[in-house]
């Protein structure tokens, strides 16, 4: 059964996107699914959130057309492998948007992953840029990583437009994995409040599970670790093995 590749994308910084693509590729790894995450966002937060450097080759190479089997590299932790990032990969945005056909560079790269992950994570860039829009245009799925706060719908509409434009010209089996609300404060109003407008509008597509607040979460990339290898019994920990065990269903 081959594998599927997930973008990560949101237009907006700081809603979890990241920490969300570094937690779901360590926690169905340690399940014993063949897991891979490419960091395509110049800051290198998911390279830095495995503990990882990108010394010699990163996904700038995948979009100069290497090949996954060339540029992957084994984690310490088992099953999950890694494509980082390097600063570079700044320059390469400005690079593709100057080729005509610069939005399939990476679909050609990772066409064989599907044979050798069951679960790719492409963590993007927090703008939608030629570095997403390679990603979307590789990907089966799009998760979509939504901050619990009061913006959150009308940047979720521009974003599901932007991927609906992408489907329509360049990746027509392009798919919606699913919403996840992150970050979200069980003790405000206003946390429910979002929670409940987006699953009103979204429905089905809203994960059941909401990622919180969760300080031992928001640590863990210090120490260059997962929420699971940092204090498995966190409640951010909890929740992405449950967000984990519910996109395998979805999937």
């Amino acid at each position: 059964m081959p594998g599927t590749i997930y973008a990560l994308a949101n237009q907006k910084g700081g809603v979890g996107k990241t920490t969300t693509a570094v937690n779901l590729a360590a926690c169905l790894a340690e399940a014993g699914e063949q897991a891979l995450l490419v960091d395509l966002d110049p800051q290198a937060n998911a390279t830095s959130g495995l503990g990882e450097k990108a010394n010699g080759s990163s996904s700038y190479d995948l979009l100069d057309g290497a090949s996954v089997a060339e540029v992957a590299r084994p984690t310490r932790f088992a099953n999950l492998q890694l494509v980082p990032a390097k600063p570079e990969l700044a320059g390469a945005a400005v690079e593709l948007g100057r080729h005509a056909d610069g939005e399939r560079y990476l679909q050609a790269s990772l066409a064989g992953a599907r044979d050798r992950y069951r679960f790719v994570f492409l963590d993007c860039p927090p703008s939608f840029g030629p570095l997403t829009v390679n990603a979307l245009a590789a990907a089966d799925r799009v998760l979509v990583p939504v901050q619990a706060e009061y913006y959150a719908l009308e940047g979720l509409s521009q974003l599901l437009g932007s991927i609906e434009l992408v489907k329509k010209r360049l990746n027509p089996r392009l798919g919606i994995a699913g919403i996840l609300l992150t970050m979200v404060d069980g003790r405000t109003r206003l946390a429910a409040e979002v929670e409940a407008e987006v699953r009103r509008h979204f429905g089905e597509l809203v994960f059941t599970t909401t990622v919180p607040r969760s300080v031992r979460l928001a640590e863990a990339p210090s120490h260059g670790l997962p929420a699971i290898a940092y204090d498995r019994r966190s409640s951010g920990a909890e929740a992405y093995w449950k967000v984990a065990m519910e996109l395998v269903e979805r999937s």
